[in-house]
């Protein structure tokens, strides 16, 4: 069987297992957000990529409330893998990471000034986010530091949910919830996806630069 078939269609289980969740924390009233941070921390530990979910945290939550909970959540599920890889995983995390250029290289930086690498990274990752945060675990960043560094998390939660946001507005058109002057509605919602685009970009091309000169 083609790896990639199979791969494609672990990938779309996963988002339909998601939908479904996201559909039963969006009924569950005011202990939905409750439901929705573990929802996200349990994903931020297994491995399992939390896209979906930020997009759905703008469709249930709106952009605030969404962001809030997704950083909420983000930071809870990266201090818990952390720790694991800290304490309870280190030999496996270091054979993960065996051998990466760019790891070492972010290894011996955070030794000078951990604070500042772990938030780089959070702003301009050089790694899959959940890896990320059990490497992070075996270095001697500590975990004040790592926690802390975490509100570099903040731009793209905010773009992500953003755009999760428009997602559900586009399913509410043509029904009740319609907005009165739909021309003038779209048009806010263009121009603040592409600030909050061009501001993220931006931040991140500044991270990545920084970032390169510390480890280099």
């Amino acid at each position: 069987m083609n790896i990639h078939f199979v791969l494609a269609q672990v990938s779309f289980n996963l988002q339909d297992i998601f939908r479904n969740a996201l559909q039963s924390i969006d009924n569950l009233g005011s202990v939905g957000a409750f439901a929705f941070i573990g929802l996200y921390i349990i994903a931020t530990v297994a491995f399992l990529p939390g896209s979906i979910i930020t997009l759905g945290a703008g469709v249930i939550f709106g952009v605030v409330w969404g962001s809030l909970y997704v950083f909420i959540g983000a930071t809870l599920g990266a201090t818990a893998a952390f720790l694991v890889g800290r304490y309870l995983a280190r030999n496996w995390v270091a054979r993960q990471i065996e051998g990466n250029k760019k790891f070492a290289a972010i290894d011996r930086a955070v030794g000078k000034e951990g604070l500042k690498i772990v938030l780089l990274t959070r702003l301009s990752p050089v790694f899959p986010f959940n890896l990320l945060n059990y490497a992070f675990g075996i270095t001697g960043v500590s975990l004040k530091d790592y926690f802390i560094g975490s509100v570099g998390m903040i731009p793209g939660t905010i773009m992500y949910v953003y755009i999760g946001s428009l997602a559900g507005s586009l399913a509410r058109i043509g029904t009740e919830t319609q907005p009165t002057n739909p021309t003038v509605q779209w048009a806010i919602r263009i121009i603040g996806f592409i600030a909050t685009v061009g501001v993220t970009v931006y931040v991140t091309r500044i991270a990545k630069k920084a970032l390169e000169q510390e480890i280099s």
